[in-house]
């Protein structure tokens, strides 16, 4: 009898405070409800713009993913603090480019921005016999939509280098690799000249000049003997993945690289390639190559000419 009463007098006691403690749990939570509907609405717009919708890879990296690759510009280019920077920067033009451009950058994040952030690192000017000084003659073997390119030449150029651009690619209205012949582009866009001039006009360049386009393969003779009327500072080899297409366009850039020239094969180790990283290191193991392995950064190896 006298725990029941007890037991009683406490509830009874301790029902106003109990009441109050539910008022607060229930403001808290519905404070807290109203916070994550905020921030799910403010969420729905960044992912509008930086999700895979349209783009086949989102654009939303993590803070480990950041900096493992600037840790890995480092190591190629011993820049220190400027590797962050480069990768900031990169990023940003990634994400601004693909906004307002036609298509898309081809690759994940890590990779593309890990190209845009080193090769400006690693560029040498040319200097007057090859065009004006503090100048540099760039080609890029395979450029789908164009806004890789755009992009490198604005990263280029923010560095001082004032880059001339050459592309080669089929051009054939779709993206042309072994086993993606029922491969849908995510964009929708076709890959044609008029959209990557269109593109290429987003980033800027040496004014009164304009990128020289041929179109073809890159292992056609007349492509070739076109092209191949100046050595390049910048070869950026992105074409035909395949381990036969790899060694030809090797074999071409030993012969087209300026001395000191960089040198940048794309989806080296990346597992969906496996032609990339075997033909090139069977390329390098012969022992004749002027290309020296500089190191890697994400899926991208990159090599110095002799």
């Amino acid at each position: 009898m006298p725990s029941l009463l007890s037991n009683r007098l406490t509830k009874w006691a301790l029902g106003p405070v109990a009441a109050l403690v539910d008022q607060r749990i229930s403001r808290h939570t519905a404070g807290l409800r109203g916070e994550i509907t905020e921030l799910r609405r403010k969420q729905h717009g960044v992912s509008m713009l930086l999700d895979r919708t349209g783009r086949g890879q989102h654009r939303m990296p993590t803070p480990e993913q950041i900096d493992t690759l600037v840790r890995e510009v480092r190591a190629v280019t011993d820049a220190g603090e400027r590797a962050r920077r480069n990768v900031t920067v990169a990023y940003r033009n990634v994400v601004a480019l693909e906004a307002l451009g036609v298509g898309r950058m081809a690759g994940g994040t890590s990779n593309v921005c890990g190209k845009l952030a080193t090769v400006p690192l690693l560029a040498r000017p040319q200097g007057e016999e090859h065009g004006a000084p503090g100048g540099l003659d760039v080609l890029e073997i395979g450029t789908l939509h164009g806004l890789f390119a755009a992009a490198l030449m604005r990263m280029l150029h923010r560095t001082g280098i004032e880059a001339t651009l050459t592309i080669v690619d089929p051009l054939a209205g779709s993206q042309l690799q072994p086993g993606t012949s029922d491969y849908e582009e995510p964009t929708g866009t076709p890959v044609r000249e008029d959209v990557v001039r269109a593109n290429l006009a987003l980033g800027g360049g040496r004014p009164g000049t304009g990128a020289r386009i041929r179109q073809g393969f890159s292992e056609d003779p007349k492509v070739r003997a076109e092209v191949s009327d100046r050595k390049y500072g910048v070869i950026v080899v992105d074409g035909d993945h395949s381990f036969e297409g790899v060694r030809a366009d090797l074999e071409w850039v030993e012969l087209i690289a300026a001395p000191g020239g960089v040198v940048v094969l794309d989806d080296y180790g990346d597992g969906r390639w496996p032609g990339v990283k075997e033909a090139l290191d069977k390329h390098l193991a012969g022992g004749d190559s002027r290309l020296t392995m500089v190191g890697r950064v994400a899926t991208s190896a990159f090599l110095r000419a002799r």
